[in-house]
């Protein structure tokens, strides 16, 4: 929500550009990563680095606390972030990043149809067929018994699920405390709960550790710089621009990933792999659309209710 009078649409659609090019980033990193170290242990440096730089950030400030209005709900929120952050660091051992990330697009559709069962929101007939063809987009990137990506497609799946779980706990729940707060926990809880697995499944974790270079080592905390910070840019897009105007840019991070993978790893998506990712990004930014008309027609709503002067 952002305040009348202070909000700046355009740097809120350059902060979500930017948001999307640092998450595409981050994938391309991971996907490099995960050749010289551990899952886990990339995905504990990334939730450490954002438990640290958010507590220091909150500890210079004067005016934010690591108060929480409702921990529980905090550690409910970061466990399901982690949830969906493990599963894309296992499906980047397996799956080339732009595929990846267009089956990752399908967490604004699970979020509106979780809106739907859980918050009872309406659905209309043109939305379900947008999320019919964003399905079909999936299938047409997995062809399934193709081969071509398999099993691994289901982690970006699952991924998805639990990123939606997120944000409509977050719709459901927000206000409750301030987005640097709320981030700071993001990253202390999925550090405490990935931590003592890491431990379990690494116990020569020393030992990997001491074997890292100093690039890989950099790889590894770039990993963390980019997580953390883009969340933070998606924070503040949205306090200069309203949700519904900046939800068709998230789209841009297909394109994103596209590049920067074929930058990275010289590889580029076959024209099936880019016919989904069309149809998902055209289904995605069909039903963005409907929700700024939406945003647009209720403003209207209660600006005839309001009485003349």
């Amino acid at each position: 929500m952002t305040a009348a009078g202070t909000a700046h649409p355009l740097l809120g659609l350059v902060l979500m550009l930017l948001a999307t090019l640092m998450f595409a980033g981050m994938d391309t990193v991971i996907r490099h990563a995960n050749a010289f170290a551990p899952a886990l242990l990339l995905i504990t440096l990334r939730y450490a680095f954002q438990a640290v730089v958010m507590g220091v950030w909150i500890a210079s400030s004067q005016r934010l606390s690591f108060r929480a209005a409702h921990p529980r709900f905090q550690v409910v929120r970061g466990a399901l972030l982690l949830t969906s952050s493990v599963c894309a660091f296992f499906a980047l051992k397996f799956m080339p990043v732009p595929e990846f990330t267009a089956i990752g697009m399908l967490t604004p559709v699970l979020v509106m149809l979780l809106a739907a069962a859980v918050l009872r929101e309406h659905v209309t007939a043109l939305r379900w067929a947008l999320v019919a063809g964003s399905f079909i987009g999936a299938l047409i990137v997995i062809r399934p018994g193709s081969g071509l990506v398999g099993w691994a497609a289901l982690l970006p799946l699952c991924g998805a699920l639990a990123l939606a779980s997120f944000q409509i706990l977050t719709r459901r729940l927000s206000g409750l405390d301030a987005p640097l707060t709320t981030h700071f926990w993001t990253g202390l809880t999925g550090t405490a709960l990935i931590l003592p697995v890491l431990l379990w499944a690494v116990p020569d974790l020393p030992a990997v550790l001491a074997q890292l270079s100093a690039s890989q080592w950099g790889l590894a905390l770039a990993i963390g710089f980019l997580g953390t910070f883009g969340h933070l840019l998606l924070i503040f897009a949205h306090g200069q621009a309203q949700a519904s105007m900046l939800a068709p840019f998230t789209y841009a991070q297909i394109g994103w990933a596209v590049a920067l993978s074929w930058l990275a790893f010289g590889t580029w998506p076959d024209a099936m792999a880019v016919t989904g990712m069309a149809v998902i990004t055209l289904c995605g930014a069909a039903n963005a659309w409907l929700n700024v008309r939406s945003a647009q027609k209720s403003v209207q709503t209660r600006l005839s209710a309001l009485p003349p002067d």
